[in-house]
């Protein structure tokens, strides 16, 4: 009885163990589950705060950067429609630049096809041996007058326009807007943000290029016998900045003292030899072109007296050898005057000198900006030069040594010219 009451006991006290070890791991079990369901909405909330906080800071950061972001998009709205303006002249110049290559042609060709009819009928009427009182021989003396001297009052015309000239202002004014809407892409594609300074830029070029090639004929032509020869200028006047004393900063952006040394013997050997010689060769053209220009009307006028008085006593044989002699002079004339382009060669001479004369003031302004942070990179510099005077880098430097030693010594003679371009 004892033993049954015995195991009885140890059985209730084992089986209330049991259940108090059972509640003891529910318990820790519902606690570990409050707490690992409790983990995620901590970091849920920490999250949630962490992007309001981000959400807040970007949308300041867009409110600081949107002032500057509007003023960067008119800027480069305004070089977008300087670029479209551009584009239009580009074309505009073109075709103008066609239509006066062809009045050339076809004022050349008529010309001569009239001046030669009129010799014709100059000749005829010397060797027709028929009275100067009769009908056909005054229609054909009539008529020679008259054709001598529409050409002489066309003539005048067409020597004071120059429609060769102007057809080569064209095609210069055609690719110089080419390479100005060139150099706005290139502004637009790599240049972040663009700034006012590059819309006035660009505003000033268009404007320069306007006054070098202008489009009317009436008024604002540019005049094709000058007093004084003078390069061709399409570029707006650089302002002058203060240069610093001193090499403090010689050594950086790509430029150092042999670099400066050496881009200020190329600018004196471009004055002395390719600018000088290009506005010599210039100044030879003009008078060319003024002879001629003043020769061919005078014979066409002679040749028209001549014809009128042709069979006349008093005039005797003089007539008809006007008419014939001085009206093949003036074909001759008119072909060399305006066949052989002389207006378009003294443009393309002094568009040469305007070329060499731009390459000196870049090369001057470059030198004469103090910072030198604020100039063109010295390496790309150098080679954007010798490849504009079609020159390698070495070949730069040893023309660059030569002059150098030449102004020494003083011997010029033997210099050779900065381009081997032209």
């Amino acid at each position: 009885m004892a033993t049954l009451q015995a195991a009885s006991f140890c059985s209730s006290s084992s089986s209330a163990s049991f259940r108090k070890i059972k509640a003891t791991l529910h318990a820790q079990n519902l606690q570990y589950s409050s707490n690992h369901f409790s983990l995620p909405r901590l970091l849920v909330n920490e999250l949630n705060q962490r992007n309001e906080l981000q959400t807040f800071k970007s949308a300041s950061n867009q409110l600081e950067m949107k002032p500057k972001i509007e003023n960067n998009t008119k800027a480069m709205q305004k070089l977008y429609e300087i670029m479209e303006i551009v584009a239009d002249r580009v074309e505009m110049h073109k075709n103008i630049g066609i239509q006066r290559d062809n009045w050339n042609r076809l004022l050349l060709t008529s010309l001569n096809g009239m001046t030669v009819t009129a010799a014709t009928m100059a000749a005829l009427v010397a060797i027709s041996g028929v009275g100067v009182n009769a009908p056909a021989i005054l229609a054909l003396k009539l008529s020679s007058t008259l054709l001598y001297m529409a050409v002489t009052g066309i003539s005048l015309v067409m020597n004071k326009i120059q429609p060769s000239q102007l057809a080569e202002e064209q095609r210069n004014a055609t690719r110089l807007f080419k390479q100005l809407h060139e150099d706005i892409q290139i502004t637009l594609a790599l240049q972040n943000p663009i700034s006012e300074f590059d819309v006035e830029e660009a505003m000033k070029r268009v404007l320069a290029l306007d006054k070098a090639y202008p489009l009317p004929l009436l008024g604002t032509m540019l005049e094709k016998f000058p007093k004084k020869v003078e390069p061709a200028v399409w570029w707006p006047q650089v302002l002058e900045s203060k240069q610093e004393k001193g090499h403090e900063r010689v050594n950086r952006n790509g430029w150092d003292e042999k670099l400066e040394e050496e881009m200020r013997e190329i600018v004196e050997v471009l004055k002395r030899k390719d600018d000088a010689e290009y506005v010599r060769l210039s100044k030879v053209a003009l008078k060319v072109n003024k002879v001629l220009a003043l020769c061919f009307p005078l014979f066409t006028g002679l040749a028209a007296i001549g014809s009128i008085f042709q069979g006349l006593p008093f005039f005797g044989s003089w007539g008809s050898f006007l008419g014939v002699v001085f009206g093949a002079l003036a074909i001759v004339v008119n072909t060399l005057e305006h066949g052989g382009q002389v207006g378009m060669v003294f443009e393309m001479y002094r568009d040469s000198a305007g070329f060499f004369r731009l390459m000196e003031e870049t090369i001057e302004s470059n030198l004469k900006e103090g910072e030198v942070d604020r100039r063109e990179n010295g390496e790309l510099f150098e080679v954007k030069v010798a490849l504009k005077l079609g020159r390698s880098l070495s070949e730069l430097r040893d023309l660059a040594s030569t002059s150098s030693l030449s102004s020494t010594i003083g011997q010029d003679q033997k210099e050779e010219f900065g381009s081997k371009l032209f």
